[in-house]
């Protein structure tokens, strides 16, 4: 049976309340025997109250307590508070009820328990056990606020009282507000409540507002009570329906009780339960909360505050620095720890600053904070720097970190030259020392055992998760090794994990989505992509993250021909490419934006930053895994610059390094397709044999686009006709993750289906020439419409009526006479798309 309101009084009331008050009602000359047992603010009183109210109305004696004289024949008893009552009043009682015998129903407080009471109760047993009343469910709490049982304002309050019906009352008013904060008159009433508590009692619910898991044992020591004291104290708090039966008070009478409480006397407990906290080793962090809520500051608790610091770390570095400084202002020596936690929260400028500091003055720390220096100056892109200050700190993980450095920057003999000093065997210390061992491994050893030892550093230091701080982690470098060897599943498999983990706290998360979304873009999800670069966006990044962000936005823009973004990209691009010092491990963002720089135009803004990546890549050897994606990226500006010898160069070094891995073969020989196509030598098994090679490496879009670029540049109808099946075929799997519409772009196979629907030039109207030209580019509909201000769908019938013209039944004939009358064109479309000059004869 559901709670429902009775009588105009608002009572709310359970199944068995319900019940109790039927059975009144049905016979109320029946002697009727209840004891109700809740805490205060259950409604014993109000359901005593509504029972008075049924005996009345049919002509029954109601008598309380603390009735003078002899009872009318036929009354029935209603006592109410009887936990107050003295051994006389609870005496006279007893003997009146087992004299008369009348209907009688007690309610009280589980505690006190005095012995009459007691008696009393197992007088009233026969008829059945105690009633014990319960707090309102969150419908019932709806049901009295008189609003809808998911509305704000029922969750609102419910959430507050934890169902209390007298504090559910108090909270009433806020059912016309409830988004607002709860204003101070709200908690007035709860003064009278405090004041009628003695010491032990408040002591006891001024420790349980600090939310503090509350033992017997400190809350014996804090209140200098036997544990049988400590039971009775607690039994007490409970009893005043402020505190929940798992020793918890209810939000808002925690919020009453820490306000109300005088200030004095609430510091003095609250410092002592600290101190009685740190003494036993228990958890200080939500004590110190509850202290920073009330105002109450580190002095006197500086070594509280600094055990809170340590405990909150790992999970909150931010909170963390705040509780360092505050435990510093006291004395304490937190600075190497503080600049820890600020660099781990991702404010490297605090991180930078105190740890400087440290190594400056001389500190005992200086190590420390040469590390938390190396870290920040990693991030910000200086690699080299970093490396020097790791080499100095000399710790067993910093000996490793600064390895990576020297590697990366192209410093081998310096990489070389360390020694890993004695120092215990921590997760940190195991996974940079495989790091260091994977990172070496890729510039001489197979990509697949750098790939393996990179992955086993990353699942070594998962556990440790937030509390670590990195200038790289190991997830990320196994995610790069990945993408430089066409290993993608691999590399998104290690992200995933280290997000999950959240490896390297704030400092490192923004590195691994953007990596994730880097990934989703090789392979042509640029919409999925997007949304990824777009949550983290690229405020407040570090050099290093800024330059993968700026890359990853030209880079969609680039496979969506979205022209417009590429420009409004590049930009940015640009300024984050001279922020950041090219090293090893930013070779993939700085090959995407000499790509853009090609079809923008903007070489020359990179001339420096290649030089001195080919320069890095000739002092490590030129390692096939590095320098193979930038080669391939090269090739591709070069094409997009119409610099067939720059091109051939590429070609040749991608080819000669094909041996050394899976990933350089299929590079190479896709290389070798493009070159060939490009001189009108389309051989379509080649080109379909190299386009699904790039797609088996997880370049879906490249694989795609070479197929779908043969088929254009092909005499053959059928050999067209195989090569875009060929590149809708890779291009499905594309297909069905990429989410469409404008802001997933063009794909390659649709670019090269509408380039097939463009008109000569001499049949064709004004209107029709410009279109033919832009959908000569590679251009969608939507796209060419932009830049003519038409619509999509003015565009489609432009070229529905161009086919109409050329005389085509189908799309091979409309190619074939396309390609007669466009040879014809001397600069028109067609030539764009002349043949390269042919390599010279050995």
């Amino acid at each position: 049976m559901s709670a429902r309101i009775v009588m105009a009084a608002g009572l709310v009331l359970d199944e068995r309340a319900r019940a109790l008050l039927d059975a009144a009602e049905a016979a109320p000359h029946a002697p009727l025997r209840v004891a109700l047992c809740a805490p205060g603010g259950y409604g014993k009183s109000a359901l005593l109250r509504e029972l008075g109210r049924v005996y009345r109305r049919a002509g029954v004696p109601v008598v309380d307590a603390w009735h003078e004289g002899d009872p009318p024949d036929g009354f029935v008893l209603l006592v109410d508070d009887a936990h107050r009552l003295g051994a006389e009043r609870l005496g006279e009682l007893r003997r009146l009820v087992e004299t008369r015998r009348p209907g009688v129903v007690l309610a009280y407080r589980p505690w006190p328990r005095p012995a009459g009471l007691t008696d009393l109760v197992e007088l009233l047993r026969p008829a059945g056990p105690p009633l014990a009343l319960a707090p309102f469910t969150a419908a019932q709490t709806a049901e009295y606020l008189g609003v809808a049982p998911d509305s704000p304002a029922a969750r609102h309050i419910h959430a507050q009282t934890g169902g209390v019906p007298r504090l559910v009352e108090r909270l009433a008013p806020l059912a016309e507000r409830p988004d607002e904060s709860l204003p101070p008159e709200v908690l007035l009433p709860f003064r009278a409540d405090l004041e009628d508590v003695d010491g032990d009692l408040r002591g006891l619910l001024l420790a349980a507002a600090t939310g503090v898991e509350l033992p017997a044992d400190l809350l014996g020591a804090l209140l200098e009570r036997g544990p049988e004291a400590v039971d009775e104290v607690l039994d007490a708090a409970r009893a005043t329906g402020l505190m929940a039966p798992d020793g918890r008070l209810v939000p808002i009478a925690r919020l009453a009780v820490a306000s109300l409480s005088p200030a004095a006397h609430r510091t003095a407990l609250w410092h002592r339960l600290a101190a009685l906290q740190q003494a036993r080793g228990g958890a200080v962090l939500p004590l110190v909360r509850a202290l920073r809520e009330a105002g109450v500051g580190g002095g006197g608790l500086a070594v509280a505050f600094e055990a809170a610091a340590d405990e909150a770390l790992a999970d909150e570095p931010a909170l963390a620095a705040e509780l360092f400084a505050e435990a510093a202002s006291a004395g304490r020596p937190t600075a190497a720890r503080r600049a820890l936690a600020a660099a781990l929260s991702g404010d490297l400028d605090s991180g930078l600053r105190l740890a400087d500091r440290l190594v400056a003055e001389g500190s005992p720390d200086r190590a420390a904070g040469a590390a938390v220096s190396a870290t920040a100056l990693a991030h910000r892109g200086q690699l080299g720097r970093g490396a020097e200050l790791y080499r100095w700190s000399g710790t067993a993980s910093s000996v490793s970190f600064a390895a990576i450095g020297f590697i990366g920057t192209g410093q081998l003999d310096r990489a070389d030259d360390q020694t890993a000093p004695d120092g215990p065997p921590t997760l940190l210390t195991g996974a940079a020392a495989l790091m260091a061992s994977g990172v070496r491994e890729s510039l001489t050893g197979s990509a697949t055992a750098a790939l393996s030892t990179l992955v086993q550093a990353s699942a070594l230091l998962e556990p440790a998760g937030q509390a670590v701080l990195l200038p790289d982690s190991p997830a990320a470098l196994a995610a790069l090794v990945a993408l430089h060897s066409g290993e993608l599943e691999t590399g998104e498999s290690v992200l995933d994990r280290a997000v999950e983990a959240d490896m390297g706290a704030a400092l490192m998360s923004r590195r691994h989505r953007l990596l994730q979304a880097w990934i989703l873009m090789l392979r042509g999800r640029t919409a999925a992509a997007a949304e990824r670069l777009a949550a983290v966006g690229t405020t407040g990044l570090e050099p290093r993250d800024l330059l993968f962000a700026t890359a990853l936005d030209v880079g969609i823009a680039r496979r969506n021909s979205d022209l417009a973004g590429l420009h409004r990209g590049w930009a940015q691009a640009r300024e984050a490419a001279m922020r950041n010092p090219v090293d090893l491990f930013t070779l993939l963002p700085l090959g995407e934006l000499a790509v853009a720089a090609a079809r923008l135009g903007e070489q020359s803004r990179l001339t420096t930053h290649l030089y001195e990546a080919r320069r890095l890549l000739d002092r490590l050897g030129n390692p096939p895994l590095w320098s193979t994606p930038l080669r391939w990226n090269g090739l591709h500006a070069a094409i997009i610059a119409e610099e067939p010898a720059v091109a051939d160069e590429h070609a040749a070094a991608l080819v000669a390094a094909a041996r050394h891995t899976r990933y350089g073969a299929v590079v190479a020989a896709a290389a070798e397709s493009w070159l060939e196509v490009l001189r009108g030598a389309v051989d379509p098994a080649k080109v379909e044999a190299a386009a699904r090679g790039l797609h088996g490496a997880g370049l879906w879009w490249d694989g795609a686009r070479l197929a779908g670029q043969a088929a254009i540049r092909t005499s053959d109808r059928r050999a067209m006709t195989a090569l875009l099946d060929c590149a809708r075929l890779l291009q499905g799997s594309l297909r069905g993750t990429q989410s469409g519409g404008a802001s997933g772009g063009a794909s390659p196979a649709d670019q090269v289906t509408e380039a097939f629907t463009t008109p000569a030039r001499s049949l064709l109207s004004e209107r029709e020439q410009e279109v033919a030209d832009l959908v000569l580019t590679g251009l969608t509909y939507k796209q060419i419409g932009d830049r003519l201000f038409i619509s999509a769908k003015t565009v489609e019938h432009h070229v529905a009526r161009m086919r109409q013209r050329l005389g085509c039944a189908n799309r091979s004939d409309l190619l074939a006479k396309l390609r007669a009358m466009t040879a014809e064109q001397p600069g028109g479309a067609g030539a764009r798309r002349a043949p390269w000059p042919r390599r010279p004869a050995d």
